[in-house]
């Protein structure tokens, strides 16, 4: 696997719940609060349900919780898979 990218990750976004409609997905949003793109925690719990559907690793809710942004929980699904893997 080539592991999870912002790109992935973006998709599932635009699909959950908790997403600020003005918000624009298709800018750098690599290192945005997730607050600042209309997410809150319940929100992020949720964005981290739908990648574990995905990916098929767990993905534990203190990580995508402390994830500030989403290149950094992209990091975590990253990490989650390596560590699955090995």
């Amino acid at each position: 696997m080539s592991g999870y990218t912002l790109d992935d990750l973006r998709a599932v976004m635009r699909d959950t719940v908790g997403v600020d409609e003005s918000v624009d997905l298709s800018g750098d949003i690599a290192d945005l609060a997730f607050s600042d793109l209309g997410y809150d925690s319940l929100a992020v719990l949720e964005l981290a349900s739908q990648v574990q559907r995905a990916v098929g690793v767990p993905i534990a809710d203190e990580l995508a919780l402390e994830a500030p942004s989403p290149g950094a929980f992209v990091a975590c699904v990253n990490q989650a898979l390596t560590e699955a893997g090995s």
